[in-house]
């Protein structure tokens, strides 16, 4: 291989050679060579920043400092940091030109632009982190700076009542060893004290400069011996002289009341408890508004009320008084002026006032009331009325003062003066006799023809001397006279006066008044619907009587409409008498024949007051008018059977099945020979019946009860079975097959029977209760909660699986489970009840009384709420709240509810009252554990 010539040329030639430069690359700067200078250059060749000969090296003590300064500016990893690099300056040994300052200048430029955006921002958050570690961590002055404020009302008893302080410093400070002291003979002390008497003050002593020409005794008895009397004596004769000194000057200085010095201190404690540089500025600002306007009166007050607020209340006085006399016809300053005022002085401040204005009724009342006599009072005013006469509250003012025969003469001359005011003409009316009374009103309604009051005022006077004849004719003619002065009929203020009236006892008047106004401005259309909202706002109001005239005027334009009928019955059965309802009631169904729920109504009346044949007269009449109707036939029987006529009861349900056969005839048929004990008869009249009304479930479930109680419980089971075929969504009917499978020990065959229901029926929240009941009463505790939490998920807003969840839980899980309740089901009368009985448990009394409260008035008709709301004041209420359930629960007349229809649909209780099934159901109930 031959090798090219050049190789053995370049052999000891540099790897370097021939290749560009590095970057910042300087020719022997590395051996020292950095350059030199000639006699013909200016200045240094070399920069002041290039690196240092190493041949010229510095002195020892200056190399030493340089590498303490390059130990300064350790540029190791560890001692960088990412948000603020190295600890000392990469850059410092770098000279600083001028780039580097206009850099430096640009960036800082651009801080402070930024630092000027953010500064608004930034000194809120500051005050507002400021104000919360205020609110945070107070200072101790502001803790107790509204207990510093109190000590003012604390009196000198119970200042003497705080107990000392305890000690704080260590045992050995608290109990320091007892000093020994030798006794001294009293030969001693007798010796050194001299036993003579002093007859002056020692000069040296101190006592001679405080009280000037005084002598003091002696203070040792002529034995030597040291009397303490004197020595008190002497203090109490210096506290004498220099009180006297003070109050009994002559010498210019002040006179002091010793005893009511600390009470003059007192007054001196400024009230305001603000900035005091607010109210220098403040007072610098009114300041310049009064001598810039100083006829401005709010500025002359504001002043004032400033001084007034700060405790300088002469200030104030000064203040005000000067505006009165820059502004003497301000009526505002004055009565300022009089308010600021002790009332001496506001008494010449306000007769000074009314010198200068003499028509300003404010001026002249603030005068009466600073009056205090009631003769002075009826001077001011009449002087006042000189001024004035034509000033309605003088007058009024005026006669408020006098007795009635005076206030007649006033009253008389007031309305001469002012005969624009009804106020006036009123009250003179009712102050005269019945002719002059007539002659005022009339004299009234010639000076104002547009007031609707006083035509009111003389219907009113017509009735109350009993000429209610004469009150309709006013009214027509007030209608027409208003009218025809163009005064608007406004219906809703003539229903006020209405109202009014009826509530000061004029009846007449309010009737007359409805009856006149009731149909202006009303469309024909609307005539009915507007008259019903009219008598319901009458009757919301308290106002019966008007209510009556507007039900009375309505039948009167519509006498066949039923659903007048029905509310002003409802009305008379509430707030009227048994006579007057059934008044109304015979003339509705004569009105109104076809119209079942009157005739009821009538023969309920009448049944309530005793009287049965007269019901059972109404009854025949309603049989009469209606010859088929269910409701009237079975209202019979019930009259009947109530009244233990149960032959008659049998022959009308005879009748009844013959012309109007119907499954509720039916029902009460079997129900009746059900309760006489004829089971047989009962069960055949059921046969006829499903018969005929197969799909009437009520039927089977009866027949079946009935053969239960005869012990037939293979019949009874068929006849479920056959009922539920062809009623397969009647829940009770699943309900009673359940239970009467479980009665025969079949739990397996009941709870397979509840799970078909819930297939037929699903979502239906009786049904999974009686499964988790049937779980229960079988010693399934876990099963029951695994099969309440499936009926939750698929029932989630029934109120009676919430109720019995609530229970099903330990003690301490109830308040929470009862809370998820009411927030799925709030106005759920079950779980109110629930609630009830859960703060019951808790012996929370007042609470668990509340919600029975709420829980009746949300379901009137839920017979377990009143039942267990009567047990619970039973056991911890008085006798008048028990009374108070009972009287409610019988208006309510309650239907439902698991336990009450367990009582009241026994056939043994047939005929109990609402009151015994209350007692009934009361006592049977458990106590909440």
């Amino acid at each position: 291989m031959s090798v090219p010539p050049q190789a053995f040329v370049n052999k000891n030639k540099k790897h370097f050679l021939g290749i560009p430069a590095p970057l910042g690359y300087v020719a022997g700067v590395g051996r020292g060579a950095t350059g030199f200078t000639t006699r013909s250059d200016i200045g240094p060749a070399r920069d002041a920043n290039d690196v240092s000969d190493d041949r010229h090296a510095p002195p020892a003590a200056k190399r030493k400092k340089t590498e303490d300064e390059d130990d300064d500016e350790d540029l190791n990893d560890s001692n960088y940091d990412e948000f603020s690099g190295y600890s000392g300056s990469l850059f410092s040994k770098d000279p600083y030109d001028k780039d580097d300052a206009e850099a430096d200048a640009i960036y800082e430029s651009i801080d402070k632009r930024m630092d000027e955006k953010r500064k608004e921002y930034r000194e809120k958050r500051l005050k507002e982190d400021l104000e919360r570690y205020r609110q945070e961590r107070p200072k101790i002055q502001q803790q107790f700076s509204d207990l510093k404020r109190e000590l003012k009302t604390v009196s000198e008893d119970e200042w003497a009542a705080i107990p000392e302080v305890g000690d704080a410093r260590n045992r050995k400070q608290r109990n320091p060893r007892a000093e020994k002291f030798t006794p001294l003979p009293d030969s001693v002390l007798s010796r050194n004290l001299g036993g003579e008497s002093s007859s002056s003050i020692d000069p040296g002593s101190g006592l001679a400069s405080m009280m000037p020409g005084v002598v003091t005794p002696g203070m040792l008895t002529p034995s030597g011996d040291l009397d303490l009397r004197k020595i008190g004596q002497a203090r109490n004769t210096l506290m004498t002289v220099k009180l006297s000194q003070v109050s009994d000057s002559v010498t210019g200085q002040t006179v002091v009341d010793p005893k009511g010095y600390l009470t003059d201190l007192q007054s001196m404690i400024p009230t305001y408890g603000g900035d005091i540089n607010d109210i220098k500025k403040a007072r610098l600002l009114l300041k310049s508004v009064r001598e810039t306007n100083p006829n401005h009166p709010p500025a002359w007050i504001a002043s004032a009320r400033l001084e007034e607020v700060t405790g300088k209340v002469q200030t104030a006085r000064n203040l005000i008084m000067k505006g009165c006399e820059v502004n003497p016809s301000s009526e505002e300053l004055w009565l300022e002026a009089a308010r600021l005022q002790p009332i001496d002085t506001a008494r010449a401040v306000i007769a000074h006032a009314a010198r200068n204005l003499p028509h300003s009724v404010r001026i002249w009342v603030k005068a009466a009331d600073l009056e205090q006599e009631a003769k002075a009072k009826r001077r001011v005013f009449r002087k006042a009325l000189e001024h004035i006469p034509n000033s309605v509250r003088l007058w009024k003012a005026a006669v408020e003062l006098e007795n009635p025969e005076d206030a007649r003469i006033l009253l008389s001359r007031a309305v001469e003066c002012c005969p624009t005011s009804v106020e006036l003409w009123l009250a003179l009316a009712r102050l005269e006799s019945y002719e002059n009374a007539r002659k005022v009103l009339n004299k009234a309604r010639e000076n104002i023809p547009t007031d609707r009051q006083i035509w009111v005022t003389a219907a009113k006077l017509e009735e109350a001397h009993g000429n209610t004849h004469m009150v309709e004719k006013i009214i027509d003619r007030a209608i027409t006279s208003l009218s025809a002065n163009g005064v608007e009929i406004n219906r809703e203020h003539w229903f006020k006066e209405a109202i009014e009236a009826e509530k000061s006892g004029a009846v007449s008047t309010c009737q007359a008044i409805i009856r006149a106004v009731i149909g202006h401005g009303i469309e024909p259309e609307d005539q009915k619907h507007t008259w019903m909202e009219d008598a319901e706002a009458c009757a919301t109001e308290g106002a019966f009587e008007c209510a009556r005239a507007v039900y009375g005027y309505a039948l009167s334009v519509f006498p066949s409409k039923k659903s007048i009928w029905l509310r002003a019955a409802y009305l008379e059965k509430q707030h009227g008498t048994r006579a007057s309802l059934e008044t109304l009631l015979q003339r509705a169904v004569a009105h109104c024949p076809k119209s079942e729920v009157l005739w009821l109504m009538g023969a309920k009346s009448k049944w309530l007051a005793g009287d049965v044949p007269a019901a059972r007269g109404i009854l025949s009449l309603a049989f009469q008018a209606n010859p088929n109707s269910e409701e009237i036939w079975l209202a019979a029987v019930k009259l009947e059977s109530e009244n233990k006529e149960y032959d008659r009861a049998r022959r009308l349900l005879a009748k009844a099945r013959a012309s109007a056969p119907t499954p509720r005839v039916m029902i009460k048929s079997a129900k009746l020979e059900w309760a006489l004990n004829n089971l047989d008869v009962a069960i055949k009249l059921l046969d006829e019946a499903i018969k005929v009304f197969g799909d009437y479930a009520k039927l089977h479930m009866m027949k079946g009860q009935i053969e239960e109680q005869m012990a037939k419980d293979e019949d009874a089971h068929n006849t479920y079975s056959q009922g539920l075929k062809k009623c397969p969504t009647s829940v009770p009917m699943w309900i009673l097959l359940s239970r009467l499978e479980e009665k025969l020990k079949h739990v397996t065959k009941a709870r397979s029977v509840l799970e078909k229901a819930r297939l037929r029926n699903p979502k239906n929240a009786e049904l999974w209760l009686e499964s988790v009941r049937l779980e229960r009463r079988n010693g399934s505790p876990e099963i029951a909660n695994a099969v309440m939490a499936k009926a939750l998920q698929e029932c989630p807003s029934a109120g009676r699986l919430w109720a019995d969840a609530i229970f099903m839980e330990s003690r301490p899980q109830r308040k929470t489970k009862s809370v998820d309740a009411l927030k799925k089901c709030e106005h759920d009368a079950h779980v109110l009840l629930a609630v009830s009985q859960l703060f019951w448990t808790e012996r929370k009394l007042n609470k668990c009384r509340e919600w029975f409260n709420r829980t009746v008035k949300i379901d009137p008709d839920l017979g377990d709420a009143w039942a267990y709301f009567y047990k619970f004041e039973l056991l911890h209420g008085n006798e008048q709240q028990q009374e108070d359930v009972k009287s409610r629960c019988r208006a309510a007349e309650p239907h439902h509810g698991e336990y009450w229809c367990k009582v009241s649909k026994d056939i043994v209780n047939w005929c109990f009252s609402t009151d015994q099934i209350l007692l009934l159901v009361a006592k049977n109930l458990p106590v909440p554990s």
